[in-house]
């Protein structure tokens, strides 16, 4: 049986299919996004996962019913949906389970302009109006069914990301980019076709759903290892490692070494901030401390914010911030509809990277003072219990709750927290050296798995 409760998350819907997610359930998915959006046209896409193509069906028969038109992009890049909608000032929902495995699948949906869904504005709602549907107390059929039109946007996608680089200024550069069977395999060849000047080299360029070479989680360094054996053998300036919908993006050096996301924050930030002074920037707070003081000292105005697209682009629209990024490497531009996109942050870097005549291994360097943990996930009985158990244990310093538990313990900190899409604990540790960052993080991990 479909199961809301299990696929609906904090900012998202995703579950394995189709013991959790079926065309019944993204029906009635569809009916509610329908009414909750109250939109005369809503646009849809999909991933290369198996799935995608009837749940999208079954998801469209859902809109169409209640008299709304669908414009059908296909295959597309989690990015090239939310450019979609921002262009065409439509609602969009954009089925993809990300970075998740084969068995997964799922729908990031906007409103008109690329606005966030999360579960206090919206996913709350729709999820109340999928029951009624599945309990057949759901809405009426609209009088006069709604129009299902297919629409390439590629083109119109390309011509947006390449206007983040100065294309008349840009300098050789030799790049690899692993799209992991992702969908980064479409979007990435399209926008260096139009930079000649670049040579691009796609590993497991295949849009392939079953992910038959690696997982499309460039956040694990396991499966970064192709890439960066590949970067330091084909004597290429810059690596580029997509996720699954590839609207997040991993840099590798030229010498084989990755680029945090914290890292790359805050060199993205530090462009932004040459060409928009005393601007706004947020980081979520898993983000190294080298974030905010590189924003500070550039007279910047760093913001902390909570883990998720949701909540980033919120923040991003109260404050009038014009870049953020996270961690997990989602990066997210104000003019970009707010939207986060992997393709337009590799588009800055490499800019930067032509500006200055500077290699990756030489711009990192300025944003890389503290020794950090990555992020590593457990298995854990009792998430809730877990959490306890460290908060007590670390009662004595100052703590906070805005997303799980982050706990300053002067020259170190940590932070403890649920995943939104995964039964796992995610645990991010930085210390002032790496001896003391290994050392706390035996420590914790004794402490989650007593």
């Amino acid at each position: 049986m479909p199961n809301l409760e299990a696929v609906v998350k904090a900012y998202d819907i995703r579950g394995t299919v189709p013991d959790q997610l079926d065309a019944t359930l993204a029906h009635a998915l569809g009916v509610a996004f329908a009414k909750f959006s109250e939109a005369k046209t809503i646009v849809v896409a999909h991933d290369m996962r198996p799935s995608g193509p009837d749940l999208v069906e079954a998801f469209q028969n859902g809109l169409t019913e209640q008299g709304v038109d669908v414009i059908n992009l296909g295959l597309a890049s989690t990015d090239m949906l939310y450019f979609a909608s921002g262009k065409l000032n439509a609602p969009g929902a954009m089925f993809t389970a990300s970075h998740n495995p084969a068995q997964y699948n799922g729908i990031k949906c906007c409103l008109s302009g690329a606005r966030s869904i999360g579960i206090d504005n919206g996913l709350r709602e729709m999820k109340a109006i999928a029951q009624d549907v599945l309990n057949a107390n759901g809405p009426t059929p609209a009088k006069t069914r709604g129009e299902v039109t297919k629409k390439n946007m590629l083109a119109e996608f390309v011509d947006h990301v390449v206007g983040f680089i100065d294309v008349e200024s840009i300098s050789k550069l030799r790049v690899v980019a692993d799209t992991a069977n992702g969908m980064g395999g479409l979007v990435a060849p399209a926008v260096f076709d139009r930079l000649k000047k670049f040579e691009i080299e796609i590993m497991y360029g295949e849009l392939d759903g079953t992910f038959p070479n690696h997982p499309a989680d460039p956040i694990q360094p396991a499966n970064q290892r192709d890439l960066q054996a590949r970067v330091v053998a084909g004597k290429f300036d810059v690596g580029l490692a997509f996720d699954g919908d590839a609207d997040r993006v991993f840099l590798v050096d030229e010498t084989g070494k990755s680029v945090s996301g914290s890292t790359t924050t805050a060199l993205l930030a530090s462009v932004f901030l040459r060409k928009n002074p005393s601007a706004t920037i947020l980081y979520n707070l898993i983000c190294s401390r080298i974030v905010p003081e590189t924003v500070s000292a550039l007279g910047g105005k760093p913001i902390r914010t909570k883990n998720g697209h949701s909540y980033m682009k919120q923040i991003m629209a109260q404050t009038g911030a014009v870049f953020a990024g996270e961690h997990s490497g989602h990066y997210y531009f104000a003019d970009n509809y707010r939207a986060d996109s992997g393709l337009i942050a590799t588009m800055v870097v490499l800019g930067e990277m032509c500006r200055t005549g500077k290699s990756l291994s030489e711009l990192r360097k300025p944003f890389e003072k503290y020794a950090n943990s990555g992020e590593i996930n457990m298995q854990v009985g009792n998430i809730q219990e877990v959490i306890d158990r460290v908060t007590k244990q670390f009662a004595k310093y100052p703590q906070d709750h805005l997303d799980g538990l982050t706990v300053d313990c002067g020259s170190w900190w940590f932070n403890v927290r649920p995943s939104n899409t995964e039964p796992l604990l995610r645990l991010n540790l930085e210390a002032a050296t790496r001896e003391e960052c290994d050392e706390h993080v035996a420590e914790l991990l004794m402490l989650i798995t007593a």
